[in-house]
């Protein structure tokens, strides 16, 4: 009987220390992991990884849903790196990107292009800029109520024939396609007014009323992109300042053509406001 009851004692420490052993074993295991984990980032994110996808795959019932992969999709962003830009252009670039909360790679790709249509246009890219800022805050899908669209918010049923080449008025919500159309309507309404502040009164239908505060705001963001560009510092904004062509540049980069006795005789345009 006492042999018997030894026998039961040994079994039964036997056990306990096994177990012990065994827990302090796992302890130490998993203390050795974590430390691996905390210093090998790559480990600790595919061990995360895996963890996802068997919960996912856990959640799915077992079906896991692979996404399928396009190449191409990257082709399709309007997007650069701002270190591509040159030096002026990525100021304004990562500028714009704090003050309007957008991310740079976008913004790097519509200064580059603003920039590109200045030239061409003969209007200073920092003013198709401030028009895009004061228009949707460089919101590519904005629509107001009056339905002007987009970055420029053209007014897509107005200048549908605009959009013809490039492949109708969905393209309206394309970002450098809208910023093309705008474009040439505001240099087509600066040429027919003759000066810039004219254009844009044109441009955001102030047809019955002077417009001056959109005027004021386009062009007070236009001398804060220049100095940016220049590496100063942004003119904070002033209340009530007086609008004096006299303290803003914004000549183009190359004189206006003066308006043609054709052109003085033609129709007045018929403007659609978009207040």
């Amino acid at each position: 009987m006492n042999s018997l009851r030894t026998f039961a004692d040994d079994v039964t420490r036997g056990f306990f220390d096994i177990t012990h052993n065994g827990l302090a074993l796992l302890g130490m295991a998993l203390a050795v992991a974590l430390m691996t984990l905390s210093f090998r980032v790559d480990l600790r994110d595919a061990a995360e990884e895996k963890l996802l996808g068997w919960l996912l795959e856990r959640q799915s019932g077992g079906a896991v849903i692979a996404l399928t992969a396009d190449p191409t999709a990257v082709d399709r962003a309007t997007a650069m790196h701002t270190h591509e830009l040159p030096a002026e252009q990525a100021k304004v670039a990562l500028w714009l990107s704090r003050k309007y909360r957008v991310a740079p790679e976008p913004l790097g790709a519509l200064v580059a292009e603003a920039f590109e249509l200045g030239k061409k246009i003969k209007l200073e890219p920092s003013l198709l800029l401030a028009v895009m800022a004061v228009e949707s805050s460089f919101n590519p899908f904005a629509q107001s109520a009056v339905g002007a669209q987009g970055l420029m918010q053209v007014m897509t049923r107005v200048h549908t024939d605009k959009y013809a080449g490039f492949g109708g008025k969905l393209a309206a919500f394309d970002p450098v396609t809208n910023l093309r159309v705008g474009a040439q309507v505001l240099s087509e309404y600066v040429r027919l007014s003759g000066s810039v502040e004219g254009g844009l009164r044109l441009y955001v239908g102030a047809v019955s009323s002077d417009g001056g505060d959109y005027i004021d705001k386009v062009l007070a963001e236009t001398q804060r992109i220049q100095s940016v560009a220049l590496g100063r510092p942004a003119p904070p904004p002033v209340r009530a300042q007086p609008r004096s062509p006299d303290n803003i540049d914004i000549t183009p980069a190359a004189p206006l053509p003066t308006r043609t006795d054709a052109e003085a005789a033609a129709p007045v345009i018929e403007v659609v406001s978009k207040s």
